[in-house]
């Protein structure tokens, strides 16, 4: 038997009998909630942030803001460092271009990062809404008898008003409203808005203000750049005293960064009036295309005022998510680790145990033969009167020898 500093070192704790089998505590083995997750998400330095399962997308949108920005402060803006002598005005175009674009990268992190607003899964179906549905009846017994289902929907109120939540099979719980799972990011989102392929992530309740933010910048960035870089080839026809085709010839870096900007201003500036309609009919991009055609009421609206309250004004909610909270999974373990022992020891571990063998079998020796001799002698007073003239006892299959060998 080892001793506890022995079971200790082998990662095992000895108990007082409650613990585990034959008295010990087996190891656990501990993982972090974000080693353990079902969705389909990916984390990085130990589960702190969270992204999608496109998250490669994200260096694409990256390269399409961080290039051009390169381009323009190389080709643009450091010749017109000394434009505006005055307070080195110039130099100011450049460092609000660098200073401007590090915020929208900034937003692009904390869009992409965070946690949506995802629900926790339950482990269990809920209980407390299981109804006995006779339609889905099973046979016992010969009786059909009402099993236990989940209804499909329910009714819950908002705002005075019932609003139906359907149930998620997947994440087994039923969508709070306005709450939709991603097939992408395989999770329900609380506020789902949609799912982002340039920012790699959902777009929710916790990220959908700096996702609007983000767009909203990099359609004022592009309009800087864009205005910045007009200005330029005006100020090369000026100092060429020549027409605008020897002025583009002069800085073709400027005319390309007009023309992509024009292009990203269709996207990102439509996209952020679209928004901006949203916000202010409170509604998600998700609602505004499924629920288009119903008329339905929306009973979210509050004022035009106070929805962008709403979205701007007010507390980012916690995560309800603890990416890295420990979750305890016990071991199965089939065999106890021992320690190797002596040459010695096993030496006198099997002696010992042969001696024991041998007295074993030497006292079932003796009982039998004793057996066997109580058996002979009362077979020889049975036949004493056909015994020999000489008085030694004869027995079937017996001779004088064996006779003499046998034990008294």
């Amino acid at each position: 038997m080892k001793n506890p500093d022995e079971l200790r070192g082998l990662g095992v704790s000895p108990g007082g009998g409650g613990g585990g089998k034959n008295g010990f505590h087996f190891p656990m083995t501990e993982k972090r909630v974000y080693e353990v997750w079902k969705g389909s998400n990916k984390f990085i330095l130990g589960g702190r942030l969270i992204f999608g399962p496109d998250a490669r997308s994200l260096f694409a949108t990256l390269s399409l803001i961080i290039v051009p920005v390169i381009i323009f402060c190389v080709f643009v803006a450091r010749h017109l460092r000394h434009e505006f002598s005055t307070y080195n005005a110039g130099s100011a175009i450049l460092v609000v271009a660098v200073a401007f674009t590090a915020y929208v990268l900034l937003l692009l992190f904390l869009t992409s990062a965070r946690d949506p607003g995802i629900i926790p899964r339950n482990a269990h179906p809920p209980e407390e809404d299981l109804r006995y549905d006779s339609s889905a009846s099973v046979e016992i017994g010969g009786r059909q008898t009402p099993s236990l289902t989940l209804p499909k929907t329910k009714d819950v109120m908002v705002n005075g008003i019932p609003v139906k939540v359907k149930y998620c099979e997947t994440c087994m719980l039923y969508r709070p409203p306005r709450c939709s799972h991603c097939s992408i990011c395989n999770n329900c989102v609380e506020r789902f808005d949609h799912h982002c392929p340039w920012v790699g992530q959902c777009i929710g309740l916790r990220n959908y203000r700096y996702f609007f933010m983000f767009v909203s910048s990099s359609t004022l960035l592009c309009i800087y750049v864009f205005a910045i870089s007009a200005f330029y080839i005006k100020v090369l026809m000026r100092d060429h005293q020549g027409t605008v085709w020897k002025a583009i010839k002069e800085s073709p870096a400027s005319v390309i960064l007009m023309a992509y900007c024009f292009i990203s201003l269709w996207f990102v500036g439509g996209l952020t009036g679209f928004h901006l309609y949203l916000i202010g009919t409170n509604q998600t991009t998700y609602e505004n295309f499924r629920y288009r055609a119903d008329n339905r009421v929306n009973v979210h609206n509050r004022g035009c005022l106070n929805n962008f309250l709403e979205v701007f004004c007010t507390e980012v909610k916690p995560s309800k998510n603890k990416f890295r909270a420990f979750v305890q999974e016990e071991v199965q373990m089939t065999t106890l680790p021992t320690r190797e022992m002596d040459s010695e020891d096993v030496s006198m571990d099997r002696r010992t145990k042969v001696e024991d063998d041998l007295d074993i079998g030497e006292d079932i020796l003796k009982i039998s033969q004793r057996r066997n001799v109580e058996e002979l002698e009362e077979g020889i007073r049975s036949r004493g009167s056909d015994s020999p003239s000489d008085g030694t006892p004869e027995v079937e299959g017996w001779g004088t020898k064996e006779l003499s060998k046998l034990p008294t």
